[in-house]
């Protein structure tokens, strides 16, 4: 015994010293059987493969039908093929996602399946948007806790033991009130008080440790409040952004929980959808950070509802704050600073709130009801 416990002790400090050439040591901590999930050879190497040695990335998206997984789905089918992006949930997709390209069952808890996917579809790039969001985080917290925290542990191993590039969205709910709010920078104090926010600092945190401990080649943007046309609210404090057009159009009216002066930044989801992509690709050494702000407009309900009534004359806003979203947002940022993500790989945005609302208008037809209102 005492010639194994000198052996154990010889091996461990050669793990803490590392090779003799100083070079980073990449070795995960090896899951055995019966206990754990994985072994991994202590040689093995988890930087993503280049797309010179795979032409295209092979794409797996998590949390595929919530509010931004189908876009993104579209708009990377649009650039690297239909065939190379696959999109998961646990959610039978309706039938013209199902029939638009590769859709499949994947339960981010269940770390089996999240390995056999990755392996039998050769997966190199990995989306994971599988969370509950901010408002609804908060009515069901122990459902939160084990879809947007030991969810994405399953994950952050599936990345690092088959070399993936991971991207995990994270959110100006990874901020709190003791936060600077106007501008928040990238580097600062994060006490946020929903169980959202919190998982999505452990969701930085821990991949910012993998980049650093593994090698694995973590990415992630702080979204601001996205609004899109073609998908639902998805529960989110800034999805009255998106229901105001909804009913604008619908009913020419629509009433806020959230009080008219609160200012959010926002983002119309084309711009959030180039983001992410130019971030995935850009080269790793012009990346100084592992998380990056990224923004494009702020305003209130009230700014909103004027700029609708430009088009929709007879639009009425009415307000039935709701005290748990509206607290939630008043510990969020006003506007972001997105500095260092414009310096580093030139992020740029294009739509600002006269191109939004017009856009989003356009989408769900009010030149229609303005005509049935004259």
């Amino acid at each position: 015994m005492p010639v194994v416990r000198m052996l154990q002790h010889l091996v461990g400090q050669m793990l803490l010293q590392g090779p003799a050439c100083g070079c980073r040591t990449s070795a995960l901590p090896a899951r055995f059987p019966g206990t754990s999930r994985w072994h991994i050879p202590a040689d093995a190497n988890f930087h993503s493969a280049s797309l010179s040695e795979t032409d295209q990335p092979r794409v797996l998206i998590t949390g595929g039908l919530g509010q931004l997984g189908v876009g993104l789905a579209n708009f990377l089918r649009k650039r690297f093929g239909k065939d190379n992006v696959i999109l998961s949930d646990i959610r039978k997709p309706p039938d013209h996602i199902f029939h638009s390209g590769p859709c499949i069952y994947s339960d981010i808890l269940d770390y089996k399946n999240l390995r056999e996917i990755v392996v039998n579809n050769r997966i190199t790039w990995l989306f994971h948007y599988s969370a509950l969001l901010s408002a609804v985080g908060e009515a069901n917290v122990s459902l939160a806790k084990a879809v947007n925290i030991t969810g994405l542990h399953n994950i952050l191993d599936v990345a690092a033991e088959h070399s993936l590039r991971l991207f995990v969205p994270s959110t100006i709910g990874a901020f709190g009130p003791t936060s600077p709010r106007n501008p928040t920078p990238d580097l600062c104090i994060q006490r946020p008080r929903t169980i959202y926010g919190v998982s999505k600092v452990h969701a930085e945190l821990m991949g910012e440790y993998y980049y650093y401990r593994y090698g694995l080649d973590f990415r992630c943007l702080r979204y601001p409040g996205i609004i899109s046309a073609d998908s639902q609210p998805g529960g989110g404090t800034t999805d009255y952004a998106v229901q105001i057009f909804h009913d604008a159009v619908k009913n020419g009216k629509f009433e806020c929980n959230l009080k008219p002066s609160t200012r959010l930044p926002m983002m119309y989801i084309d711009d959030c959808l180039r983001a992410t992509l130019e971030v995935m690709e850009a080269p790793a050494e012009s990346l100084s950070m592992r998380t990056y702000n990224i923004s494009a407009m702020s305003f209130t309900p009230e700014e909103l509802a004027q700029e609708v009534l430009k088009h929709i004359p007879e639009f009425q806003i009415t307000y039935n704050v709701d005290s748990v979203r509206q607290a939630i947002a008043d510990s969020w940022p006003v506007s972001l600073d997105d500095s260092n993500a414009r310096k580093d790989w030139g992020w740029k945005h294009d739509f600002d709130l006269p191109e939004l609302v017009t856009t989003m208008l356009n989408f769900h037809g009010s030149d229609t009801r303005v005509a049935q209102a004259n």
